[in-house]
């Protein structure tokens, strides 16, 4: 996949997922929440949470789930980004961790499954009682 193919695909899935979350009752607080550690693709809320949600898009055809790329760096540079935006905002809310899978079918441009996995992981090591 060409390196401006791709960011369309990872755009076109957080627009996807954006979408899919507002339509689930969420609230989309910010989009590409960017610091020097890090970034977050989707912060939104609901009642009780403030979720930190890392999109990941793949062909339809791909081999393996995108969930799998959200290893265990990555995972700590969200939660550390996630630390800032508290800090920053003066959030009060349960902070939580989403994963939203987007598979899309290249031929037809249009997204084929939407799974959003809440409290896909949880905070650990320095940030964990944040």
């Amino acid at each position: 996949m060409q390196k401006s193919n791709k960011k369309e695909v990872g755009d076109f899935g957080e627009r996807c997922s954006a979408k899919y979350l507002q339509n689930k009752g969420y609230t989309i607080v910010e989009r590409n929440y960017r610091t020097k550690h890090g970034e977050v693709d989707i912060i939104a809320e609901d009642e009780k949470y403030i979720a930190f949600v890392e999109v990941k898009t793949r062909k339809i055809n791909s081999l393996v789930r995108p969930i799998l790329a959200v290893n265990r760096e990555k995972q700590r540079k969200l939660i550390t980004t996630a630390f800032f935006f508290l800090r920053e905002h003066k959030i009060t809310k349960q902070p939580r961790f989403d994963i939203v899978e987007v598979l899309y079918d290249e031929q037809n441009k249009k997204h084929v499954l939407i799974r959003h996995i809440p409290n896909a992981f949880i905070q650990e090591g320095d940030y964990a009682p944040f």
